[in-house]
């Protein structure tokens, strides 16, 4: 069976020339804690938004992309493997990633999630809260997204994860808060800006987010960072522009700069409270050159490089 973990081997191999290809390992328990990728092989939630279909080809195409990066990050590399959306059943998917997102933090590892559409937020979710148990945590949720994803639908799809997480938080008197950088006005209904005003989610336009807004934008997260104790953080790819990632199910006409995603980001990991993360919306047909694959290894590269694991963050069983 063909790998996607190949790439270029540096002489000697060893130490500071090592790739991530040589250093992945598939996970077996036990595990000395470090970096888990889980991959969520799902079209269906694109498919139930009316989206263009091909997201489940991202996990291994972000694992291709990233075989060639340089190891910095600290402790193991795991590859998970992947969770498959079978037969349209995308309830049953989600509800095996939500538990392996929940074993892989009792084994306090830091996930660190493929997909897929961004039907991989509600599970990501559900596996962190049933992680945390009865321990009283206020979670913060960070999603990088054109779309605040708070459809209501008969159907879950990649449009309704947020208000899921917000439904199932109410119902269960969890304490969570959400919020949405590069959220477009040419991309959300006023229902669904209302829908967010009324559930006291944050957020932040694409328009709030230019490169000389910048400051105003990191004192803006770092404060409602301050309110929190751990977090999830979703990276939704087409929030950023179509130039830099045209293979993704709904390419964005304006989007925010990558220079101004990635500082964002490095704003919430410095916090050290993420505890789970993810790369959503990579649809590989539609990706010219492989750009928006090379964009998200990048993102992967620099998530993994600042991951917390095995720290009294999380709450081992």
């Amino acid at each position: 069976m063909t790998t996607p973990w190949q790439g270029r081997i540096d002489q000697p191999q060893q130490g500071d020339t090592l790739r991530w290809h040589q250093v992945v390992q598939p996970l077996a328990a036990p595990a000395t804690p470090g970096i888990a990728l889980l991959g969520l092989v799902s079209d269906e939630g694109v498919r139930r938004n009316g989206g263009r279909p091909g997201a489940a080809q991202g996990p291994d195409v972000i694992r291709a992309a990233a075989s060639n990066l340089p190891v910095w990050h600290r402790g193991p590399l795991y590859d998970a493997g992947d969770v498959v959306c079978a037969g349209g059943d995308l309830e049953t998917a989600q509800s095996e990633y939500a538990a392996r997102i929940a074993a892989l933090l009792d084994g306090r590892h830091f996930p660190l999630g493929l997909g897929g559409g961004h039907e991989i937020a509600y599970p990501s979710y559900l596996g962190l809260i049933d992680h945390l148990g009865r321990r009283a945590r206020r979670v913060g949720i960070v999603n990088f997204d054109a779309h605040f994803d708070l459809r209501a639908q008969a159907l879950p799809s990649s449009g309704t994860p947020f208000l899921q997480i917000l439904d199932h938080a109410l119902r269960h008197g969890h304490d969570v808060l959400y919020m949405c950088l590069g959220v477009s006005t040419a991309a959300n209904t006023r229902h669904l800006f209302s829908t967010a005003e009324s559930r006291g989610v944050r957020y932040l336009q694409d328009e709030q987010l230019a490169p000389w807004a910048l400051e105003s934008a990191r004192q803006f997260l770092a404060q409602w960072l301050g309110e929190v104790d751990v977090v999830y953080m979703s990276l939704c790819l087409d929030v950023l522009p179509q130039s830099v990632a045209p293979g993704v199910s709904a390419p964005n006409a304006r989007g925010v700069g990558i220079e101004t995603l990635e500082a964002l980001v490095d704003v919430v990991l410095s916090t050290g409270k993420v505890v789970v993360a993810d790369i959503a919306e990579l649809s590989p047909p539609h990706d010219r050159d492989a750009a928006t694959a090379r964009v998200a290894a990048r993102l992967l590269h620099r998530i993994a490089g600042a991951a917390h694991f095995a720290t009294t963050t999380c709450v081992t069983r």
